[in-house]
């Protein structure tokens, strides 16, 4: 199944819940969820069909999906993983979900939405810094590191000048550390869960694929 790419809104009246899948618009009135919070479609507003249980499991599963912009065989690929890790297989989904670089770049302030973060890590404005070695990258779903740093290339800081200067109004996770002066990310350590504010009921997921 490839990429969604229709009218984000209706993913959010869909799910009931607001995925910010549209940068600052989701924080304001415009909000399509604001002025109609109920299922798209002729009928949505009258929509009152309870979910059966695979239903509750496969709509969280979908949330997951759209909140960090990811395809179904990324996201079964991330289950996988997470199963295979040692820890609660929920919490270990949903960290390499935060772990994405572009979810990072867009939790740091440097982007407004995930997928401008997507577009940003594709068109190599930034160089990742791993045990002392720099590479540019270029691959959104690249999993980052505890100690990992993400600058910004040199030839990209004026596009992101106005963006850095605007960071002191907005609150940036604990686990992420990022330096104005140097244009640097850097990744303090991994997030705990009470710091990943997905709406989802990650348990539901791991049943979903468990099942």
């Amino acid at each position: 199944m490839g990429r969604y790419r229709g009218p984000s809104c209706k993913i959010c009246r869909r799910n009931g819940v607001k995925l910010f899948l549209k940068g600052a618009k989701c924080h304001t009135a415009k909000c399509e969820i604001e002025k109609r919070n109920f299922p798209p479609g002729h009928n949505g507003h009258n929509f009152t069909r309870k979910l059966s249980e695979y239903g509750r499991r496969l709509r969280e599963k979908q949330k997951l999906r759209f909140f960090y912009g990811v395809t179904e065989n990324s996201t079964r690929r991330y289950y996988i993983l997470a199963a295979k890790q040692k820890g609660v297989t929920g919490y270990n989904l949903l960290t390499l979900f935060e772990r994405r670089i572009d979810n990072v770049i867009y939790r740091s302030g440097l982007a407004s939405s995930r997928k401008e973060a997507r577009q940003l890590v594709r068109h190599t404005h930034f160089v990742l810094n791993r045990n002392g070695r720099e590479r540019k990258v270029s691959i959104p779903s690249l999993l980052v590191q505890p100690q990992d740093q993400i600058i910004v290339k040199a030839k990209s800081l004026n596009l992101f000048k106005p963006r850095i200067e605007a960071l002191a109004e907005k609150a940036i996770p604990n686990w992420i550390n990022f330096n104005a002066k140097t244009a640097t990310i850097t990744i303090a350590q991994l997030p705990q869960r009470e710091e990943i504010d997905v709406p989802v009921e990650e348990q539901l997921i791991v049943e979903f694929y468990a099942q």
